[in-house]
């Protein structure tokens, strides 16, 4: 095993960093199609209210704020 002098450690650390922080090529993200969208907000909400029917939540309870007309 040979010993690297600090140079050499430091300009093989350095030429590694360059090559990790070069832009890779990469294809940009492909939007998502509304239907698929609309899939995926109607599992959210359906996701969301089967987390909210697992608390009890009396009758009595009330908002904190009264909704008049």
């Amino acid at each position: 095993m040979s010993k690297f002098t600090r140079r050499e450690l430091a300009a093989a650390l350095s030429t590694s960093a360059v090559l990790l922080a070069r832009p890779q090529a990469q294809t940009p993200p492909q939007a998502p199609s509304p239907d698929d969208e609309l899939k995926a907000s109607r599992a959210q909400l359906r996701d969301n209210a089967d987390q909210l029917d697992k608390f009890p939540l009396p009758m009595a309870a009330e908002p904190a704020t009264a909704f008049k007309p």
